[in-house]
């Protein structure tokens, strides 16, 4: 099925080197101690709407994902019966053409019968006396008569060759109700799983249960009726043999026999088609009979499972899910030690092939003690290798937990596409004490201290883990007097270099103590840029030494700069690092953390392709220089968006849910977001523009501003969402929003909402995003998927994803949107103006640019499939060496 298909039970699924070197007296005391073994951690974390789940019912999911399989071959099954019936359908035709035929070569027939009989009479009235002649007119005379009776005879059959066409035609009603009655199954198991996630009470779940029964009863008694109705068609075999007798007894003159043996091959190809036709119809019915009896046998057996397990609520966990938790409890006992490595690696080995074993032991064992479990799992023989990777993100924020920007967007769909693809993912994160810890399922601290280096001393970190979206994630919480993470922020601190300096060292010491063969490092932006000097200069001196680091940097704004000094706090040695070919900024002389990781990793990438072209010259903020020696190693992946959250089919937080085929949703989120913000509606036809960001000097807030006043001429509605860190421009903004605070076509929104986010993406009509320089964004990817067509500047990712509508260079069928170059108001006014003028003047195109927009691929498969190819070639790299 379709990725555009409802029926895709989203609410089923709602289930991843070596430069050793001498320390300075602030270094590590690890790097000359031997290689333990130790633990492996795994947290994960999952959405709002899935933390309530039990983990418990995994087993239910994943019976409920071979209903999928069943209900998705009944319906090609029915596809095969609707192939039948056209077939039919054509034999039905060509019977009707042989039966004018046939009549055309019976009237032939009467008409010689009535000159023969001329013929008689003429002979009789001329007293004709040739006796053989009367004889053989008499002759003629008989045979004519018994040809007469064949052709009533023929128009016999013909008749009940109709009535077979019109058993077909009752055929093809019932096909029509099977096919209805299927689609109602569907509706009502849709209807039933909703329900279910709802956590109803148990007695309603099996109501639900019942009624899906009865409907499959009924399902198969329709067809039993249309096999029946097919059984009743057998008996033309017999007529048509009993015609084919008559025709052999006959006693037909010579001029005749041609024609009759031309009718018995019509009545034979008649036979053998409808022969063929009703084999094929009974053959499909057979197939749909089976698909309906599998499909309650499997049912039967949920329901015998959910009262073996005496489940008290169904949660729907996502297959994903399950799997989290299974390696999160795995490398909690590893960490704990209540497990040896070697048995903590093959039971990984099983998590990453998905054995079912695993699986079933889980689910046996839930409510039990840990120990069962464990047990259980030890016990199991674990042979063969995977040919996935195991991939660990290392990162400063994760969405939805701890979301600042576009990077925690990116780590949670990068992650989760990545894990579709059969890679064992895992994410490592500081614990904030602001975190949103209600968007993470199963949180817990483990009992284990993992120490870890810095400033000269050892200090423990708790480590907490939990699932997100359905990926496995760590959460490591210092226990350092300076209390990190304790500090109500995520970024913004006096001692930032410090805090992410530790944590990139905590991050590495917790997989390397874990004892884990991980195959990509992948850090992210100047946070955990430490990360790529630490693991070759400190861990693969100590034979950690698998993995092959990664390291993106999302915006070259920010590269973590600070005195060389500093870099002794997490136990690098300076003297070795403060050098122009390694970590030495290459304008302030001090040391500079994202330069350190594009030099130190393996494979360097930023998030554009466009983007990648741009920081080569000025746009890498002093870092160009670097980037063209490493030339090799880096390259720009555009960034996906999580098409899952961002689905205007399914948005729970839209006032009607929507598609490309039916935009009358999106004209009623547009007047409920005018209703909602107080904003004229008095013209429903009236351009919205959307804009939702955050006010800095990056995104162009002269343009925005311009923007504002501009709509306001052209006779539009604008809708601002965001804020500023800046206090100036967040000053000047709410001064505007003041101005304009009696015009019912102006909105300023001056903060964060993630709800309303969602209403004005759904509402606009065109989206503004006029950046003076944009690594890659993903506002402009939304707008679209909800129908809201850009208006941007060409540069970084919004060069590389909106393409000019009037643009007659490049192909029409690209063409989504309208850009600017210039960073000025008069680019940004002629966009506008185009975009108002096409909106206004020719609302077709404008509805066919909308559901072109709509239908292109943002999401994060494409993506993730570079990132997985490149991650692949590193790894058989650094194999082949070994």
């Amino acid at each position: 099925m379709s990725r555009n298909r409802n029926l895709t039970f989203v609410v089923l699924s709602r289930a991843a080197a070596q430069r050793p070197h001498k320390s300075t007296t602030g270094a590590d005391p690890l790097n000359n101690r031997a290689n333990p073994r130790s633990d492996e951690a795994a947290v994960s974390a999952e959405k709002e709407r899935q933390r309530k789940y039990n983990d418990g019912d995994g087993i239910s999911n994943l019976q409920l994902e071979d209903l999928v399989g069943l209900i998705q071959n009944t319906e090609k099954n029915i596809l095969l019966l609707n192939q039948a019936r056209l077939q039919a359908m054509e034999h039905a035709d060509k019977i009707l053409k042989e039966k004018e035929a046939l009549q055309r070569k019976i009237n032939i027939l009467e008409t010689r019968l009535s000159e023969t009989n001329a013929q008689h009479k003429l002979s009789s009235e001329g007293n004709v006396s040739d006796s053989p002649l009367l004889l053989e007119f008499d002759v003629l005379k008989e045979d004519n008569i018994l040809l007469k009776e064949d052709i009533e005879f023929f128009k016999t059959k013909l008749i009940e060759i109709a009535e077979t066409e019109e058993g077909i035609f009752k055929l093809e009603k019932e096909r029509a109700l099977l096919d209805a009655s299927l689609r109602e199954l569907e509706s009502r198991f849709i209807a039933a799983q909703a329900n279910m996630m709802k956590l109803g009470p148990r007695d309603a779940w099996w109501e639900k249960v019942e009624k899906l029964e009865d409907l499959l009863e009924t399902t198969a008694n329709q067809v039993e009726h249309a096999a029946v109705i097919l059984d009743h068609n057998h008996d033309l075999q017999d007529r048509l043999d009993n015609l084919e007798a008559s025709l052999q007894a006959a006693n037909i003159s010579k001029f005749s026999c041609s024609l009759v043996d031309l009718l018995q091959q019509k009545v034979k190809l008649v036979e053998d088609r409808f022969q063929a036709c009703n084999s094929e119809m009974h053959s499909q019915i057979e197939l749909y009979e089976h698909s309906i009896v599998e499909f309650h046998d499997t049912l039967s057996k949920l329901i015998e499972e959910s009262e073996k397990r005496s489940l008290e609520n169904f949660t729907g966990n996502m297959p994903s899910e399950l799997w989290s938790k299974i390696s999160l409890l795995i490398d909690g006992w590893l960490l704990e030690k209540k497990i040896a490595y070697n048995d903590a690696s093959m039971l990984r080995e099983m998590v990453r092939k998905r054995d079912s074993r695993l699986r079933e032991a889980y689910l046996s064992y839930r409510g039990t003690e840990n120990r069962d479990v464990m047990d259980s799992f030890l016990k199991m023989a674990l042979p063969g290798t995977s040919s996935g990777l195991h991939i660990a993100h290392i990162a400063a924020e994760m969405a939805p937990v701890a979301k600042v920007g576009g990077l925690a967007d990116v780590i949670s769909g990068l992650g989760k596409a990545l894990q579709k693809k059969g890679h064992l993912v895992e994410i490592i994160l500081p614990k904030y004490d602001c975190m949103q810890v209600d968007q993470v399922s199963n949180l817990k601290v483990l009992d284990v201290l993992v120490q870890s280096y810095f400033e000269g001393n050892m200090f423990n970190n708790k480590i907490w883990t939990g699932t997100v979206e359905g990926l496995p994630v760590y959460f490591i919480e210092p226990q350092h007097p300076a209390m990190f993470f304790s500090r109500a922020q995520y970024y913004g601190e006096h001692d930032d270099f410090k805090r992410f300096a530790y944590f990139s060292r905590a991050a590495l010491e917790l997989l390397y103590q874990s004892g884990k063969k991980v195959d990509i490092i992948h850090c992210h932006d100047w946070q955990t840029a430490f990360v790529a000097p630490l693991y070759w200069d400190v861990y693969a001196n100590l034979g950690f030494n698998s993995a092959r680091i990664c390291f993106t940097c999302h915006n070259f704004e920010y590269q973590g700069t600070a005195p060389a000094r500093d870099l002794a706090w997490c136990g690098l040695d300076v003297e070795h690092l403060d050098r122009p070919d390694r970590m030495r900024d290459n304008s302030h002389g001090r040391i500079n953390a994202v330069k350190g990781a594009i030099v130190y990793s393996n494979i360097v990438t930023t998030v554009s392709p466009t983007y990648a072209l741009e920081v080569r010259s000025e746009g890498g903020r002093g870092l160009q220089d670097t980037l063209k020696v490493h030339s090799r190693k880096f390259l720009g992946i555009l960034n996906g968006i999580d098409t899952d959250t961002w689905n205007p089919s399914t948005d729970r937080y839209l006032k009607v849910q929507y598609n490309a085929k039916d935009l009358q949703g999106k004209a009623a989120n547009k007047a409920a977001l005018r209703e909602q913000l107080n904003l004229a509606s008095a013209y429903p036809s009236q351009p919205l523009v959307g804009c939702i960001t955050r006010l800095v000097a990056q995104k162009g807030v002269h343009l925005i501003r311009h923007a504002i006043y501009k709509t306001a001429e052209l006779g539009g509605q604008f809708v601002l969402l965001g804020s500023s860190p800046v206090p100036e421009i967040q000053r000047e903004f709410e001064g505007i929003a003041d101005h304009f605070q009696n015009n019912n076509n102006i909105r300023l929104i001056l903060k964060y909402d993630d709800a309303l986010s969602h209403c004005i993406y759904a509402a606009s009509d065109m989206f503004i995003v006029p950046s003076i320089f944009e690594p890659c964004g993903l506002t402009q990817m939304i707008a679209m998927r909800y129908g809201s067509v850009p208006i941007v500047r060409k540069t970084g990712g919004l060069n590389d994803s909106v393409f000019d509508f009037d643009d007659e260079t490049i192909p029409m069928e690209v063409r989504n949107g309208f850009t600017f170059v210039k960073a000025d108001e008069q680019g940004l006014s002629s966009a506008m103006e185009r975009a108002f003028n096409c909106y206004t003047r020719k609302p077709e195109v404008w509805k066919q640019l909308v559901q072109k927009d709509m239908t292109i691929d943002f999401s994060w498969d494409t993506s993730a499939s570079q990132y997985e190819d490149i991650y692949q070639k590193a790894v058989a790299r650094a194999r082949a060496v070994a």
